[in-house]
């Protein structure tokens, strides 16, 4: 097709300065507003250049597979042709290619895994990152690897980064590449504001905002909601208001393709949609006769908790440049109108975009996908963020534990055979063992169901929705078994003479989340620790134990999403090599006392325990360290003097520094191992711990050598000219002596610590010891401001001596005699 032929679109304007980007150079990066044309007019335009030759393929990435399809549809419907000719797409559970494709629109996951598997993409002579504004895990790989193929083994294979919203500083930084704008758009939008009244539900508002528009506006309406349940509810209000000629339909992920096509459709001459929509609808594909867009401003979010290794949903405010996206639809096909539920000016307080993936997933799989390409450390990859350390450890955790990673975090066996399936790593694992036993299908159905939403229905129990699944028709219920069927093959394994219970493979998948009943009906304890719930009335709430596939919610309150159950026996007879008998030592927080118990464990699951004797020895003195971890520093009976020891070490330390230790609580919290526990090897309780042992813990950690130094630095007490001692506190940032101004009489300089060079804070007291004043400098005190003193004090406390010089008074701790 000659560029002539093309439509002209805003970004045909800066097509040839793009072709020349990519003569000059093999890198370059195009940021084009929504509606522009970048997604069909790019790929079309570039089967002309020069370097491609006569065969060689581009590759459109895509976020989503609604995208991808549409996105070959459109272009070869330019082209007059056939998806599957000269453009065609591939992707999970479907491709349409031939061997006349010279553009593939795949998928980000799909790229990702051909660059893996074929380090130089051979026939490829250029690779389109479509929509790179959303930062996907998969795009953000994707480009790493190809920029890290393109240097060391194609400098012949040209990359493009386009996007209509898109941090083109940091991206530009990363690839060394032109960028290259295409101003405008296709045309122009209205943008509105209609702040949502506060407490009302945003499907409320979305509702009464379509009616208005319907109403007051012409052409088709797109919606912008956070999720399905918020789609179904604003369905629910809006179905019956509107005439024949209105047809209302949803647009998420869930939904068949048939039912997304249709959502993306043209309408019929004189008729109108309604189309409710999730970000799935925000890029990539045009709605046609679509001229408003009403944005609820929310968006739902995975997030991933490395401390409990689960990614829940979170709804948040969208992006100034998903705001832009999502308006930038109505203005795709003419003029148009975008109405936002929020004020104005709250859109400058929006985030400038969503954030990266790669800092908020589980990074099991890219780790996986790292180590096939031989790298262990993603910091030697060009990656715009770099992982998380807490979820890229989580993940190398699991890993292991899934035995697909060594010590090195280097490829084993078991994970090169993992990485060749289309599978999150522990749904690959499960397969793997399940071919073993023949049961490889029935374990592939399973990891089918779990990855691909909405088959087999929306039951907890996936034992029900893995029997519903098998018995669905329909094209992608189909396509799904055949994937399934090819995933089996792959595994090595065959159909199971049986049904295999879900729940005995799942273990495999899910080790850490086998969970026993514990505190009543429909509450469980994992096998990592957390806890999990489930609605009492859920016929798996009874089960005495569960495998838990899907929860989300936050540590402490997990809510159960897809489970299935398991008996003992399986647990016993599958997981064997895990299940531990041991005697524990366990800190009893009521009595206060350490406990021993002989158990049989699965994690933190616990089978069975036997009652043994009161323990000692450094078992028990190490269950007692947790217990103090457990209650903090105060439930430990430090003396006065083991408090002012404290006190005086850590002023040296907060003064001086190293080697002198920190004495604060969470420094002595996490050093429990070398103070505490050494010195209670033959304690029971707390309430056996006695002060010596703690005063004796706390001075071993100063350095021997520094230990004859501590009275000479910090003594414990100052003898008054009266002869009497006196304790000095270290608790603040000078040493501080609190004593009564009479036993000072007599004295002519200023009481100092370390040969004179540390002057004491003198907290002044009158006979009844209230204060009278502070000071640093005695000498003065006596010249200066003792006369005003003198004179309040003689008429509170007249039978105590005010001598006029009291620097050359003498020192006394009594008052005068009666009488004089």
């Amino acid at each position: 097709m000659s560029p002539g032929a093309l439509p002209r679109l805003p970004v045909s304007e800066v097509l040839p300065q793009l072709s020349q980007a990519l003569v000059d150079g093999n890198r370059a990066i195009l940021a084009a507003p929504p509606g522009a044309g970048k997604t069909t007019l790019v790929p079309l335009h570039l089967l002309n250049a020069p370097w491609r030759g006569s065969d060689g393929r581009i590759i459109l990435l895509e976020p989503r597979r609604l995208a991808a399809r549409a996105a070959a549809g459109r272009m070869a419907e330019l082209l007059g042709e056939n998806i599957g000719d000269t453009v065609g797409y591939r992707m999970r559970l479907e491709s349409r290619i031939s061997a006349r494709t010279r553009i593939e629109v795949v998928t980000e996951g799909v790229f990702a895994r051909m660059i893996i598997e074929d380090p130089e993409l051979s026939g490829i002579a250029a690779v389109l990152f479509d929509e790179f504004h959303e930062r996907s895990l998969d795009a953000d790989l994707g480009l790493a690897l190809a920029l890290d193929a393109q240097s060391a083994l194609r400098e012949d294979l040209r990359i493009v980064v386009m996007s209509a919203t898109l941090d083109v500083d940091r991206v530009s930084r990363l690839m060394h590449a032109p960028v290259i704008e295409s101003a405008g758009r296709s045309f122009p939008i209205d943008v509105r504001h209609a702040d949502r009244p506060a407490g009302e539900r945003i499907e409320d508002t979305m509702a009464r905002a379509i009616r208005e528009a319907h109403s007051g506006e012409t052409g088709s309406i797109l919606a912008f909601l956070p999720g399905q349940a918020e789609i179904r509810r604003t369905m629910e209000r809006l179905v019956g208001r509107f005439d024949e000629n209105t047809a209302l339909m949803p647009l998420y992920g869930n939904l068949t393709q048939k039912e997304q096509d249709e959502a993306i459709r043209p309408t019929a001459p004189g008729r109108r949609k309604i189309v409710l929509a999730t970000s799935i609808a925000e890029t990539s594909i045009t709605i046609d006769g679509v001229r408003v867009v009403i944005d609820s401003g929310l968006q739902r979010l995975p997030v991933f908790e490395a401390s409990t290794g689960i990614t829940r949903l979170e709804t948040v405010r969208v992006s100034r440049a998903s705001a832009e996206q999502r308006a930038g639809r109505a203005g795709r096909t003419e003029p148009g109108i975008a109405i936002r539920l929020w004020h104005a000016g709250q859109t400058a307080a929006l985030p400038a975009f969503t954030p990266p993936q790669i800092l908020a997933s589980d990074l099991s799989g890219f780790v996986l996908d790292l180590a096939q390409w031989g790298v262990t450390d993603p910091s030697s990859l060009g990656l715009i963020d770099q992982p998380p350390p807490a979820s890229l450890e989580e993940a190398r955790t699991l890993l292991r534990l899934l035995g697909a990673i060594d010590a090195s975090a280097s490829l084993t066996a078991i994970g090169r055979r993992m990485r060749s399936m289309a599978l999150p790593p522990r749904l690959a694992a499960m397969v793997i063992h399940a071919a073993r036993d023949n049961a490889a299908l029935e374990a592939a159905l399973l990891a089918v169901l779990l990855t691909e939403q909405g088959l087999g229905g929306p039951s907890i129990d996936l034992e029900e929705r893995l029997r519903r699944f098998k018995s669905e028709r329909g094209e992608r219920a189909e396509a799904s078994c055949r994937l399934a069927g090819r995933m089996a093959a792959a595994a090595g394994g065959k159909a199971a003479a049986a049904a295999v219970q879900p729940g005995a493979l799942l273990m495999h998948a899910f080790p850490d989340r086998i969970a026993l009943q514990r505190g009543g009906r429909g509450r469980f304890v994992m096998a990592n620790g957390r806890g999990a719930e489930l609605p009492e009335t859920e016929g798996l709430a009874a089960s005495p134990m569960l495998v838990v596939a899907d929860l989300t919610g936050q540590a402490g309150r997990q809510r159960i999403l897809a489970a299935a159950a398991v008996s003992r026996a399986d647990v016993e007879a599958e997981m064997a090599d895990s299940i531990v008998r041991e005697d524990q030592c366990l800190f009893d927080p009521e009595s206060r006392q350490v406990r021993a118990r002989r158990v049989t464990r699965l994690g933190a699951i616990i089978f069975e325990e036997t009652p043994l004797p009161r323990p000692t020895g450094a078992n028990a003195a190490r269950a007692l360290a947790e217990g103090v971890r457990q209650l903090g520093l105060q439930a430990l009976p430090f003396s006065r003097s083991g408090g002012q020891l404290r006190e005086r070490i850590g002023f040296l330390h907060r003064s001086v520094g190293a080697p002198w230790p920190d004495m604060g609580d969470e420094a002595l919290l996490s050093r429990l191992d070398e103070w505490f526990t050494p010195f209670q090897e033959q304690t029971r309780g707390l309430d056996d711990v006695t002060p010596a042992s703690l005063s004796e813990g706390l001075m071993g950690l100063v350095p021997y050598e520094l230990q004859r130094d501590l009275d000479r630095l910090v003594p414990t007490h100052f003898e008054a000219p009266t002869g009497q001692r006196h304790p000095i506190r270290y608790d603040g940032n000078e040493p501080t002596l609190p004593i009564r101004v009479q036993e000072l009489y007599g004295l002519r300089a200023h009481p100092a610590l370390a040969g004179g060079r540390l002057p004491l804070l003198l907290e002044l007291l009158s006979p009844a010891h209230r204060p009278i004043q502070t000071t640093r400098d005695l000498p003065g005190f006596w010249a200066g401001s003792w006369k005003d003193v003198r004179a309040e004090m003689r008429g509170r406390y007249p039978r105590h001596p005010w001598p006029e010089d009291p620097a050359n008074a003498a020192p006394t701790t009594r008052a005068k005699p009666r009488g004089t």
